[in-house]
């Protein structure tokens, strides 16, 4: 920003937003779309055209020569291509600049080039983007210029969804159909939409250029296949909260600037546990929104990083023995007059809406905990998931101690009566002011927290869309919500029948409700004792998407069909199996190139050494252990790259995907870990100079 500016001055100025759009449109086309926004009416062709101009004129305005259809197919990062505004030269040689309301509203890719999980062939190319209108255009600037990107979505020829964008905005219409329902048991008829929001606490870490291009390993994986710990790590939690260093600080300014344009609304942003770990967090926006700014966030992470001088690293465990990352995927339901459905007031125990909405909530996630597991499964949060700060693999719900006693209440007596309060902090101090604490603590081992009027879904993976996830809830809740006004609608008596089935929810699904430590063996044996499920890595959760239990409820709500969720599977299926193939070649890459020529190197030098000292008659009994032990690991490590060699190579001969993961899991990542289990011994065996690539300290130290 300019000294003068504010952030009031630049955000959203790169967004055709409300603002522009009063501005550009004519006022009759202005309300017409907004009836379209708020999902009042479906979008008119004849205004297609007339928003088309207005955007364009807008974009140029701005410095925009191309736009762009932005997505998000199923490869887990965004898609665009970039057409400028020009038309063909003209007799004179001169060009027009046109954007048509058909180049807004439609564009076309090929579909058979994006991962599609067999519903597309590789001869059925053609594939569509279609414009979201509810998530405003926004133009981003970078090296290419100014883009004009429009948010899509992307289904095939034959109406699939491709991306994640289309099934998220089908999840969003369900919660919000059902929610109604809902909020008219209790009478009120003035609402008239419920919005889906979240927002995503977005965890990254940050290393300088020059030592990453030195590491293979981060370059073709996003982590570090190899690496022993430095002296020091986490241990004295120096790092989280700390004093912001300047050239982080400079860095996360200008993250800030260019989020702010794009009207994406980051608010928090502070060191994270790890060395070199950060978080950025945002305000709140609907769901489909959240989703498209969490992708601007990330691609912005790592652009500005690579103008500074870094590298942003978004893998869920860049370094073993420290934190990983991930993103916590804040979710609630809100009304379009302003109330959150989540909040449970003064007195939470006389809020029976509040109540039911509760109860609904804990039915779902217990009936479909392995479909929530499932969303949060990639080949990165199998080394997080139930490591240092992760949830574990367990889902459970954290409620605090005020609602857990409210529902105590209603089981022990049908009803509650008293809701508890927070009390007065007393520091001791006179000068402090004294305020009231909130009536619950936090539980930061949970993987869906209530915190106050919102639940956090702590599971998500810092690489992943938010998207799926919020699908997850969005999908669950709204079944929930279904299957309680079926019942509450036909009832004669409405308090009683709301009752009986608070009492029914609470009783059959309290098991799902743990407020303890979530990190513990002890919770491990409980959970199994209470029958909640365990799916420890991707490959257990995957199938969860594809049961009969998940089709039928995703099928009744038209959020995915039966075909759409069993490719999606298979997709997962393949994406793990590259990913590990990616990272085991890599290993025998670094090992047989770097690693072994490096030790083999060093061995060569200190035999020399032994050899100079014995023929002056100077014992060598320390520099000989040392040789005897590195020759030991070293053969350790030739043996666990041949052994490595060997099952990669049999894994690519498995044909079927699901066959081919669950040898991955059990025989090539083991065979992963026996080789690096020799090598970090070497690197600290091994003179510093000798060793082929920066270490840990190097990398989360000296940035």
């Amino acid at each position: 920003m300019e000294n003068n500016q504010s952030i009031m001055d630049i955000f959203g100025t790169n967004v055709f937003n409300d603002k522009a759009m009063r501005q550009y449109l004519p006022k009759s086309v202005y309300y017409e779309l907004r009836k379209t926004i708020e999902g009042r009416k479906e979008l008119d062709p004849a205004i297609a055209d007339i928003v088309a101009a207005a955007i364009k004129k807008w974009a140029i305005e701005k410095g925009a020569t191309h736009y762009t259809h932005w997505f998000q197919p199923l490869t887990g990062f965004t898609a665009e291509k970039h057409d400028s505004f020009i038309t063909p030269p003209r007799e004179d040689g001169s060009v027009m600049m046109e954007f048509s309301g058909k180049d807004l509203i439609r564009g076309e890719s090929d579909a058979s080039s994006f991962p599609s999980g067999g519903l597309r062939a590789t001869f059925e190319a053609r594939g569509y983007t279609a414009w979201d209108c509810t998530s405003p255009a926004f133009i981003r600037e970078d090296a290419a210029g100014a883009i004009l990107c429009i948010p899509t979505a992307f289904c095939s020829f034959t109406g699939e969804a491709l991306d994640q964008k289309t099934p998220l905005l089908r999840s969003m219409e369900a919660v919000q159909e059902q929610a109604l329902r809902v909020l008219k048991l209790f009478g009120n008829t003035t609402s008239k939409k419920v919005v889906s929001s979240t927002g995503a606490e977005q965890e990254y870490f940050l290393i300088d250029k020059e030592k990453y291009l030195l590491r293979k390993d981060l370059i073709y994986t996003g982590r570090t296949l190899f690496g022993a710990m430095p002296p020091k790590g986490q241990e004295l939690d120096d790092h989280y909260f700390g004093t912001i260093r300047q050239r982080i600080a400079n860095y996360m300014r200008q993250v800030n600037e260019e989020l702010w344009k794009m009207g994406v609304p980051a608010k928090t942003q502070h060191n994270e546990v790890a060395p070199a770990q950060h978080e950025l967090a945002p305000i709140y926006a609907e769901s489909n929104v959240a989703a498209d700014h969490n992708q601007i966030m990330m691609q912005t992470l790592k652009r500005i990083a690579g103008k500074q001088g870094m590298v942003c690293l978004l893998h869920e465990k860049p370094f073993a023995g420290v934190n990983g990352s991930g993103k916590h995927n804040n979710w609630s339901l809100t009304t379009d007059d302003g109330i959150n459905l989540l909040n449970p007031g003064k007195n939470p125990h006389e809020n029976k809406q509040f109540l039911l909405i509760l109860a609904c909530i804990l039915k779902a996630v217990d009936t479909h905990a392995d479909l929530l597991r499932e969303s949060a499964a990639n080949v990165g949060n199998d080394h997080r998931l139930g490591a240092h700060e992760a949830p574990p693999a367990i889902i459970s719900v954290f409620l605090g101690e005020q609602l857990d006693e409210i529902i105590d209440q209603i089981l022990r007596k049908g009803n509650a009566t008293h809701s508890l309060k927070g009390v007065i902090l007393h520091t001791g101090v006179r000068t402090l002011p004294e305020f009231r604490m909130d009536a619950t603590d936090r539980n930061r081992t949970s993987p869906f927290a209530f915190n106050g009027n919102k639940f956090e879904f702590r599971m998500v993976g810092s690489r992943d869309s938010i998207a799926p996830s919020t699908v997850v809830i969005n999908t669950i809740v709204a079944e929930a919500f279904a299957d309680a006004c079926d019942i509450l609608e036909k009832a004669e008596d409405f308090d009683t029948a709301l009752n009986e089935l608070m009492v029914q929810y609470f009783a059959e699904h309290r098991k799902v409700i743990f407020g303890g430590n979530g990190y513990s063996e002890e919770w491990v044996e409980e959970a199994a004792r209470r029958g909640l499920p365990n799916l420890r890595s991707m490959i257990d959760a995957i199938p969860a998407s594809i049961t009969e239990k998940a089709i039928q409820m995703y099928e009744r709500f038209g959020v995915f069909s039966s075909s759409e969720l069993h490719s999606r599977a298979e997709i997962k299926y393949e994406t793990y199996n590259k990913a590990v193939n990616i990272e085991a070649l890599t290993m025998i890459d670094m090992a047989v190139k770097q690693i072994i020529p490096a030790v083999i190197g060093y061995t060569g030098t200190l035999s020399s050494i032994i050899q100079t000292m014995k023929s002056v008659g100077v014992t060598a009994v320390v520099q000989t252990e040392l040789l005897t032990d590195i020759n030991k690991l070293l053969e350790e490590t030739n043996g666990a790259v041949r052994i490595l060699r060997e099952l990669t190579a049999e894994a690519q001969g498995i044909t079927d995907n699901k066959t081919r993961a669950h040898f991955n899991h059990d025989f090539v990542v083991p065979a992963m870990e026996a080789l690096r289990r020799p090598v970090d011994k070497l690197e600290m065996l091994v003179d510093k100079e000798a060793w082929p690539m920066p270490s840990y300290g190097d990398l989360m130290f000296e940035v």
